[in-house]
């Protein structure tokens, strides 16, 4: 469901698993890409509506809920979360799912100071936006009857293969808004599927949980960009240093998903990801 960036690298994943894939998206071009991979079905659709109910059979093994926000406002993420999120609930209470997993974010956790945060630090005090988000992992999470199993993962920044934002705008020669200072905390991309697929087949007895998916080096935005500079042979980009004091910085801790679910990076840190993105660029 949402089968966008993240999606549609999911669903490669599992059809070379040999797994039968179903996937919703709201975007054209998109269906026609999952159509050409092998997807059995695409339909293109809002997850917010209740049209695609009839058109995707509710009995599944897993079913993976990664939509996006169809815009940054308010109403665009309570559209698409929040309002997607209730509609993914109401079509499985009327089938059978083995697990049911939501794609949530780190921006849930609004400390500012610097600490390590894990998935029992305080929500209290974070935007409007990820409000919303924490309103939609209530929806799903415990089950409540809809699946046996169902997760949470609270996704960092994502980055991977035609996604490198901080790579983009150091080429262009733009000035980068906020601190150096402030600490980024990412995950590649195919981590995160691999992620989600330790969580849909992991043997844990359990009903599922809540865990926060990054790599193991929490650094600062000046010490990556410093960095790729030297590997592009770019001078190092400036910085506005115009964070305000309440700017969420911290350091998101893995550790529970690490110990619990059979997962570990195998893009430990940014340097390997972005070795990753340049030696096939």
């Amino acid at each position: 469901m949402g089968c966008g960036y993240l999606g549609t690298a999911i669903a490669k994943k599992c059809l070379s698993v040999g797994w039968e894939v179903t996937a919703l998206t709201r975007n054209m071009d998109t269906a026609k890409k999952l159509e050409a991979m092998g997807v059995k079905k695409v339909v293109i659709c809002k997850i917010a509506d209740s049209s695609w109910h009839e058109q995707v059979p509710p009995v599944q093994d897993y079913v993976v809920n990664c939509v996006g926000a169809a815009n940054r406002s308010l109403d665009g993420y309570r559209d698409s979360y929040l309002a997607g999120q209730k509609s993914a609930i109401e079509w499985m209470k009327n089938g059978s799912v083995q697990a049911y997993l939501f794609t949530s974010s780190t921006s849930v956790y609004p400390q500012a100071n610097g600490e390590w945060v894990d998935e029992n630090s305080s929500n209290v005090g974070c935007s409007e936006r990820a409000t919303i988000l924490l309103d939609a992992e209530r929806v799903s999470f415990p089950a409540k009857n809809i699946s046996t199993r169902s997760y949470i993962l609270r996704l960092a920044g994502i980055y991977g293969p035609g996604r490198h934002v901080l790579i983009n705008k150091m080429k262009s020669g733009e000035n980068y808004d906020g601190n150096s200072s402030r600490i980024l905390n990412l995950i590649h991309r195919d981590d995160a599927v691999d992620a989600i697929l330790s969580c849909l087949r992991s043997d844990n007895k359990g009903t599922g949980g809540v865990y926060n998916v990054t790599d193991d080096t929490a650094s600062t935005r000046g010490e990556i960009t410093d960095w790729l500079s030297k590997k592009l042979n770019l001078d190092r980009p400036k910085y506005l240093e115009n964070d305000s004091i309440d700017t969420a910085n911290r350091k998101v801790s893995n550790r529970k998903i690490v110990n619990e679910i059979d997962w570990n990076p195998n893009f430990p840190s940014y340097r390997e990801g972005y070795e990753s993105i340049l030696n096939h660029s």
